[in-house]
């Protein structure tokens, strides 16, 4: 028997190697492996990058907050101060009392006419006398510049031209007074559930018109009706004049903001037997509202934001 045994020439043939990269060769195949643990080195040399601190970011959201709030009440809403009594009692403002501060609607009227019955701010016509109210503002040209910025933001009374009342006719309407004391309209007698008689006035109204109000104007009157200086008596003899351009309406009181103890819509109540022929089409009606709910999303996520941003500085600064 013979034992087979390997034959001691043979050589093995052992698996090739694989190359062994240079280092150069190295620094190219994996480039973003060294700039990536050079950045990491610079990143440990640095240390951190800091946050701003709170007093630097804090004059930003004040500066922030101001400009929001004068975009909403120059476009869309403002708090108006009701400094007299020719509102009565829909709206309180008088000497030794809190004065109302109502929340007028700028927009409505972008997509909507003025209807009689509404409660509108204006800018008064340049022929009115102005004498309902007068802003108490410094001579001191640097205070009465503070004064003017704080009534933009709703903290100082706003301009003493700046009036408040009910419409009680538009234009190319008819009205006069009187039929049973009440105020006539095309005519036909008003019903006004709204208003009051000072105390220590007689309790009925004055006798005008009648006047055909011009197209583009309003015929308005104060709630209080023995107790208002409105269209009848701003014309100065001329009714014409006492009426108020439509293009001097600032905005539609909405609601009572201030004080809490009388919080509340201000309530439309249209005096005429016709409105409903004087109504906007439905979809006007609800085309403001709609604007306005779709404006409100955008607006309270910006001052989400500022609160919450507001909270970590304030946090930040404890520690």
């Amino acid at each position: 028997m013979t034992d087979v045994v390997p034959s001691q020439n043979q050589q093995s043939n052992p698996e090739p190697e694989e190359p062994t990269a240079t280092s150069s060769e190295s620094e190219q195949a994996e480039p973003g492996l060294l700039e990536g643990a050079a950045t990491s080195r610079t990143r440990r040399r640095r240390g951190p990058e800091k946050k701003r601190s709170f007093w630097k970011e804090l004059p930003i959201l004040i500066v922030t907050a101001l400009v929001l709030t004068i975009l909403i009440q120059t476009f869309l809403a403002r708090v108006y101060v009701i400094p007299s009594e020719s509102m009565e009692m829909t709206l309180i403002g008088c000497d030794g009392c809190t004065d109302d501060r109502v929340l007028v609607d700028k927009l409505t009227y972008n997509f909507a006419d003025v209807k009689p019955g509404d409660v509108i701010v204006f800018k008064a016509p340049d022929n009115w006398d102005k004498s309902e109210f007068q802003a108490q503002q410094s001579s001191n040209p640097i205070i009465r510049g503070f004064e003017n910025f704080a009534s933009a933001i709703s903290l100082y009374p706003p301009n003493e031209y700046d009036l408040i009342k009910r419409v009680i006719a538009v234009g190319g309407q008819t009205v006069q007074c009187c039929d049973n004391n009440r105020v006539v309209v095309d005519g036909k007698p008003l019903n006004e559930p709204y208003i009051y008689w000072r105390t220590d006035y007689p309790p009925t109204q004055m006798t005008f018109g009648p006047v055909k109000v011009p197209d583009g104007k309003l015929w308005v009157m104060g709630d209080n009706r023995n107790n208002s200086d409105d269209s009848r008596l701003q014309g100065h003899g001329d009714l014409l004049a006492g009426a108020v351009p439509v293009a001097n309406v600032i905005g539609k009181a909405r609601v009572v903001v201030l004080p809490p103890s009388r919080w509340g819509g201000v309530t439309t109540v249209d005096p005429q037997a016709q409105a409903s022929a004087l109504h906007a089409p439905a979809w006007q009606e609800g085309l403001p509202a709609g604007v306005g709910l779709a404006a409100a999303f955008p607006t309270l996520w910006v001052g989400r934001r500022i609160r919450r941003k507001m909270f970590g500085l304030f946090a930040r600064g404890d520690r």
